[in-house]
């Protein structure tokens, strides 16, 4: 298992549109893929489990993969939260 951990620098937090980002990223890569925060753990591929998450500005989310190819995973969706999800 691969996890990294990462801060969520875009002021707006996850709403719709980076869960969707996410979800995209993460459906790319045949790896379970999960995010936490706090003690709340979720399936990285579903977008209502994101939102639920609550993760707001400066929110500390743990990624996590598990699978062939976990390390890409993961790195392309930390890439997701260092970019702002573009929104910045």
């Amino acid at each position: 298992m691969t996890s990294k951990t990462v801060i969520i620098k875009n002021r707006a937090g996850i709403h719709a549109r980076p869960a969707a980002l996410i979800v995209n990223a993460a459906n790319q890569y045949s790896s379970d893929i999960y995010l936490e925060k706090d003690s709340m753990r979720i399936n990285g591929k579903s977008i209502m489990g994101i939102i639920t998450l609550g993760a707001s500005y400066k929110s500390e989310i743990v990624i996590l993969a598990d699978g062939p190819d976990e390390e890409d995973a993961v790195e392309a969706i930390v890439a997701l939260f260092e970019n702002r999800f573009e929104e910045d």
